[in-house]
């Protein structure tokens, strides 16, 4: 996975943004690593990606899906081990530690971009 940024119309919002655009990335996702942290402003970026699971997660997680330009359609707080969350014409997601969504307040049209860092 590949490391950058991620910016909300031109300012940062969060420092730390791995990437997962392949498919062997995208399928094992958080899985067996370390929980993302919202204090250090960490995020999984899944692209594409429409849904995701928590199968086999140990935690919850805040979610964020964005159309294919990555403006935000769709946000879930707190889904917690077990479940599934996917959204209507959502092509990227955006997973972060339970938490995090109330700090990012994300607003439905936001445009979402995924930088290298």
């Amino acid at each position: 996975m590949k490391c950058g940024v991620i910016r909300s119309d031109g300012r940062l919002i969060v420092s730390t943004a791995w990437r997962a655009d392949r498919a062997w990335s995208r399928l094992r996702g958080l899985l067996g690593r370390e929980p993302l942290r919202a204090d250090r402003g960490e995020a999984l970026w899944l692209v594409p990606c429409g849904s995701v699971h928590t199968i086999g997660m140990g935690y919850p997680l805040d979610l964020v899906f964005l159309d294919r330009q990555g403006g935000v359609i769709d946000c879930h707080e707190h889904v917690g081990p077990w479940r599934v969350r996917g959204a209507r014409g959502a092509h990227q997601t955006i997973e972060f530690a339970s938490g995090a969504l109330r700090r990012l307040k994300p607003r439905l049209g936001d445009a979402w971009t995924w930088e290298l860092a």
